[in-house]
């Protein structure tokens, strides 16, 4: 199971690598070839809160990308992932926010690991919008985001 997706983030990995738009690929404009550059963003077991990942869920595995923009000003409601996840801040800010009150604040660039099956919310204290790319990896119809109760 982990093996898998570990192939699935690998692949996912060298796809953003060679996508054709990436310099890397199509050489510089004087027609000399350019050089990949790799940075480790992160390479953790903990998420931002300093918690030990949990194992991966038993069952078929299904990574989900999103691209989510959060409006200056704008609350996301409380909520958990039942999933592993990593994202990075791609512009703008964002402060997230756990119900026992730990506080991370991203700007663009930062990666985040985030928080397993803890409540916590996101606020763009910022003004304008902030986008952030995320990676989950879930299974087979299981949600990777619930809403807390109101």
């Amino acid at each position: 199971m982990i093996k898998q997706l570990l192939r699935i983030f690998i692949t996912l990995s060298v796809l953003f690598i060679l996508h054709p738009g990436c310099a890397a690929v199509r050489g510089t404009p004087d027609g000399n070839e350019a050089s990949p550059e790799v940075k480790k963003l992160v390479k953790t077991t903990q998420s931002w809160d300093g918690n030990r990942l949990p194992a991966y869920p038993e069952g078929q595995p299904e990574i989900t990308i999103l691209r989510i923009r959060i409006p200056a000003g704008f609350q996301l409601d409380t909520h958990r992932h039942p999933v592993i996840n990593a994202g990075m801040m791609i512009s703008g800010q964002l402060t997230v926010v756990t119900k026992n009150g730990e506080t991370l604040h991203l700007k663009a660039g930062d990666p985040i690991v985030e928080v397993v099956n803890t409540w916590h919310y996101g606020v763009n204290e910022g003004k304008v919008p902030a986008e952030i790319v995320v990676f989950y990896a879930g299974v087979v119809d299981t949600p990777i985001t619930i809403l807390e109760p109101r």
